[in-house]
């Protein structure tokens, strides 16, 4: 027996020896080969890039993984008792690897002959999901089993919980507890029940198929063997236990909420930052910061959208989308099915026509079921023949819909008819509107199109349309730098050109086709008069005018060098409209347009300050990248004198008290100034326009050029979505007229001549003029003698 105990004793010495030498041997060989656990205190999580407003509300969020980090102290208990009880009870008590669970893992090995999914820790998990693969090899489980000791040396309890907490993938695009409470309960996790927290806790071991969106039995029964763990473990009492337990299964899908809706400026951003940062932007938990504000943007969406359907409205109904059998389409799924190749659009949804009546029709509304449109929602609708005539107007239902018709409906938008609906049509034309800060170019509002999400080319950016009289406040301006007044006299009469950069003998006229004779430029501005700017253009010279332009921040391919350019034959997008007219707002000084104001990492620390050149009047004239020492701050650029910039902006605020702007007097405010434009054969329609707070510019037209319609001016197109916007913009903002600057006087002159007027003239009015510029003479009697004026303007072929 001896003998038998000393060769035990030996056998046991041996294998000891054997074990202790295999495992420093490991260690030694695999130790120096282990990825650094040290870089854990250092781990950036893949978090996506989300895009805010200047309130700070979020308007956009990109990336593949949807997370949400959040701190050890900001995560419920309940939710930590769940995940414990659930992957590793023993957390709090191992150093890491729990050997326990390792001895069930090799008994089962030794008598099944399979490898299995077992005894792995949390801090195994945290090893494997940072730094290993997931294949189920020997080596692979040795190496986790080392990098956990060393995590657990490193670490403490708390902060790998957290780590595993915020890495975890949950299903449906969600990584960590934090993304998938908002994925699966549109709540935070403070809000979580003690059944949803078991349910999220139960998705690591198999987040796909014990999913409670698509496998909603299987993930009961996860959730129940989650709550049945907690309660084995102590962390839940039996009332708790039995109360969860009855708890129905009520996890759907819930997309992030956006606080603010702004998709084209979202892209103008996403672009920018892809361009500058590539594609960590989607992983680096960038937070950006961007210059659109939450009520302009909505706003200007809305003033769009309302602007496109009343033009639509008013040239008629194009007849439905399509037509199908019902013969063949019996049922509710039928009537789905028939529509599901519709898209909801801009709040438009896709119908099937049913069954009508003389006042009424039956439609099924795609993901809303059964419902009724009254004809009063459609006596609108008169068949489209051209863009300038309509059909007849419907006497009842059947005049406009047909069972089987396909058509867009929208809800009626007052709380007496929450449950109405209306006949609705996308429209063909498409909008633009834009809105940048004078001071400093911040870009606050932009929309690009009627819906984004249906047609996603940015109007307000990327188109290139003619800009017609909206571009003849930069040739006035261009002419009183020439020595040209706001009482300079100028003949409106007709005249034919043979200009070598056109292909033809040119004969242009005014819209309404009829002549003023003499008139002054400031009201010929007033009510664009088309033959008083090509004789201005022509007596400055074109070259002189498009260099002056440039000014204004347009390039030189945008300025044909013609005569055509005095009625804006050029090319520019409504923001490049919108910063030129922001340098008349300003007082004269070119501003950028940005929008970004800064961006953050996933830690709130700054890694990008926009630095805009601003308005300073009190900063020195710097180079455009330096910075003022006084101010700190970059200097825009002077461009255009402030005397001159005041003038043009007096006249452009005539053009809205007296001229072709008068729709805008309904915003009751004396700050205002714009200019409509209307292009030949009304292919597009603006109104440019501006107050010292906000410039802004609405446009309306075909992406494929082609008429309006003959009355679709900017002042009936356009001009209306720029009030509708303007009204929200400029709610709360003081009514500041733009203050007269120094070396201007104001006198009264003969409306008739521009001259002087004499005392007691019973039609004298006030105009005013810089210092060096006030008319000498005085205006005759008779105020029709052309010899009394003559010497005091330019020689402008006035007969």
């Amino acid at each position: 027996m001896a003998r038998l105990l000393r060769r035990l004793f030996v056998l046991f010495v041996l294998l000891s020896a054997l074990f202790v030498t295999t495992v420093v041997l490991v260690y030694l060989l695999l130790v120096p080969k282990l990825p650094d656990a040290n870089t854990l205190k250092d781990t950036e999580l893949q978090t996506p890039l989300r895009l805010y407003t200047a309130e700070g509300l979020l308007m956009a969020e990109f990336g593949e993984q949807r997370r949400v980090p959040v701190e050890f102290e900001d995560i419920p208990q309940q939710i930590v008792n769940a995940f414990i009880a659930a992957e590793d009870d023993r957390f709090f008590q191992h150093p890491g690897v729990d050997y326990q669970g390792l001895l069930r893992a090799a008994i089962n090995l030794a008598s099944t002959g399979e490898k299995a999914q077992g005894g792995s820790t949390i801090t195994m998990q945290v090893a494997r999901n940072f730094f290993l693969s997931r294949e189920k090899t020997y080596l692979r489980k040795i190496n986790e089993i080392l990098l956990s000791l060393e995590i657990e040396r490193i670490l403490s309890k708390e902060e790998i919980l957290t780590l595993y907490l915020n890495k975890i993938f949950l299903g449906q695009r969600a990584y960590g507890i934090a993304a998938a409470a908002e994925v699966y309960y549109g709540k935070a996790l403070s809000d979580l029940t003690l059944a949803e927290s078991a349910m999220i806790a139960g998705l690591p071991k198999a987040p796909s198929t014990t999913n409670p969106i698509t496998s909603p039995q299987r993930a009961k029964i996860r959730r129940d063997y989650v709550l049945r763990r907690m309660l084995d473990v102590g962390y839940i009492n039996q009332q708790q236990f039995n109360e969860a337990m009855q708890e129905p299964v009520t996890a759907r899908y819930h997309g992030r909420d956006l606080e603010a809706y702004a998709p084209y400026a979202a892209e103008i951003v996403r672009a920018q930052l892809i361009e500058q940062y590539g594609e960590e932007i989607y992983t680096g938990g960038f937070n950006v910061y961007t210059t659109i504000r939450a009520d302009q943007q909505k706003a200007a969406m809305d003033a769009v959208q309302k602007g496109l359907i009343a033009y639509d409205r008013r040239h008629g109904y194009r007849g439905p989308l399509a037509k199908v059998n019902l013969a063949e389409v019996t049922d509710a799924s039928g009537y789905e099915q028939a529509l599901t190749e519709y898209p909801r659009v801009a709040g438009m949804q896709p119908a099937l026509v049913l069954s009508t009546e003389d006042q009424q029709a039956t439609i099924h509304i795609r993901r809303h079921g059964a419902a009724t449109l009254p004809f009063s929602t459609m006596t609108w609708a008169r068949p489209y023949l051209t863009a300038n005539s309509m059909g007849p107007r419907p006497e009842k239902v059947q005049d406009v819909l047909n069972p089987g018709d396909v058509v867009m409906v929208a809800a009626v938008e007052n709380e007496e008819a929450e449950h109405q609906w209306q006949l609705a049509q996308i429209p063909n034309a498409q909008a633009a509107l834009v809105a940048v800060s004078p001071h400093d170019g911040a870009v606050t509002a932009i929309q690009g199109g009627f819906d984004f999400f249906h047609n996603n080319f940015n109007r307000a950016t990327q188109s290139s349309r003619q800009p017609g009289s909206g571009f003849k406040p930069f040739i006035y301006s261009a002419a009183l730098e020439h020595g040209y007044t706001a009482a300079s006299i100028i003949n409106d009469a007709p005249v034919v050109y043979d200009d070598p950069g056109l292909e033809s003998t040119w004969r242009p006229e005014n819209y309404s086709g009829r002549f003023f004779g003499p008139t002054r430029m400031r009201e010929a501005l007033i009510h664009s008069r088309n033959l008083v700017s090509i004789r201005v253009l022509r007596d400055i010279g074109i070259n002189y005018a498009v260099d002056f332009s440039k000014r204004f921040g347009f390039q030189e391919h945008q300025l044909p060098r013609s005569l055509s350019l005095a009625l804006g034959s050029g090319s520019a997008s409504p923001l490049d409209m919108a910063v030129a007219y922001a340098t008349i707002a300003n007082g004269g000084y070119l501003i950028e347009p940005y929008y970004i104001h800064r961006i953050e990492n996933s830690r709130g620390e700054l890694i990008m300050q926009a630095q805009p050149a601003t308005v300073c009047e009190t900063c020195l004239q710097t180079p455009p990248d330096d910075y003022d020492l006084f101010t700190g701050l970059r200097p825009a650029q002077r461009v255009i004198s402030a005397q001159n910039a005041y003038i043009i902006n007096s006249m452009l605020e005539d053009v809205i008290r007296h001229g072709t702007g008068r729709s805008a007097l309904s915003l009751n405010r004396r700050d205002l100034a714009g200019k409509t434009g209307t292009t030949n054969n009304v292919f597009d329609a603006w109104f440019n326009g501006h107050s010292p707070e906000l410039a802004a510019v609405s446009w309306v037209g075909f992406d494929n050029p082609q008429t309006l319609g003959r009355l679709e001016t900017g002042g009936r197109a356009a001009l209306p979505m720029w009030i509708d916007f303007m009204e929200v913009a400029l709610r709360g903002v003081p009514d500041r007229p733009m203050q007269q600057p120094v070396d201007m006087v104001t006198v009264r002159i003969d409306p008739d001549t521009g001259l002087l007027a004499r005392p007691g003239s019973a039609n004298a009015i006030y105009e005013t003029f810089q210092s060096a510029s006030v008319p000498q003479g005085f205006s005759s009697d008779s105020g029709s003698s052309r010899g009394s004026y003559e010497d005091s303007v330019p020689a402008i072929d006035l007969f």
